[in-house]
């Protein structure tokens, strides 16, 4: 399939936005999955080239947090523990069942976390000083990052707003370590992902290195825009990209 220069420059400005977007809240990927598709690849095909960008992506912005020293890896391992079993099933099911088939969770997850960060921020924002959980001794988020890895390695689109319930709700994170974290988390489900997506021979390379590039440089200028920003700053981004997430899952 060959792409032209209009085609070529949507990727790379879309790119470039996704990265910031992805970085600073989610949702990045209501705008490379429908481009990809608009383009004319499939569904599946547009949704297994759109990890490469993420791949490149999230090692950008986990490296340019652990630079500043916003990326907290006392609980990695308890982390990755339920965020891998839950990517290899979503990884394998998204390359056999239909990608809207998780669109009713999609839309109810991001329209309860709109209303969440609406009605009882707190939930998402810890008190300065606080103590984040271990996974070990918080239940309800083993229980969110295996839905995290299942529904990221699925379909992506607002998976970034699920790992934050998880990692600032349920594990007490601030927002920007929630971020940083949500990165890591990210990568590793999207690792999982890419390898079976490449086994079976499901990415457009060429577009997906195009998004990927801009993507990189949307993440860096993402986390400095993150460290920078106030707490309730990004509370409020978070909230208005969930309303936008929540309009393009409906749409689409």
């Amino acid at each position: 399939m060959e792409f032209d220069f209009l085609q070529i420059s949507a990727l790379l400005i879309l790119g470039y936005i996704a990265g910031i977007i992805n970085t600073l809240a989610g949702g990045g990927s209501n705008l490379t999955l429908p481009a990809l598709m608009v383009m004319g690849l499939p569904a599946d095909i547009a949704n297994a080239t759109n990890r490469v960008g993420i791949f490149l992506q999230t090692i950008w912005g986990a490296k340019a947090f652990h630079g500043h020293g916003e990326l907290p890896l006392h609980d990695v391992k308890g982390i990755f523990i339920p965020l891998s079993l839950g990517g290899i099933l979503g990884a394998l099911a998204a390359s056999y069942v239909p990608v809207s088939f998780l669109k009713p969770v999609l839309l109810t997850t991001m329209i309860s976390m709109s209303l969440i960060i609406l009605i009882k921020p707190s939930v998402i924002m810890p008190e300065p000083g606080t103590i984040p959980n271990r996974v070990i001794n918080s239940p309800s988020s083993w229980f969110m990052l295996f839905f995290s890895g299942l529904y990221g390695s699925f379909v992506q689109a607002g998976v970034g707003f699920v790992l934050i319930i998880a990692l600032a709700g349920s594990l007490r994170y601030d927002l920007i370590k929630s971020n940083a974290l949500k990165l890591l988390c990210t990568l590793g489900f999207t690792s999982i992902a890419l390898v079976i997506f490449i086994l079976r021979d499901q990415i457009a390379w060429i577009p997906g290195l195009i998004l990927a590039s801009t993507m990189m440089i949307g993440a860096h200028h993402g986390v400095k825009l993150a460290i920078k920003a106030k707490a309730n700053t990004l509370k409020w981004f978070l909230f208005i990209m969930t309303i936008c997430g929540s309009a393009a899952a409906f749409y689409f």
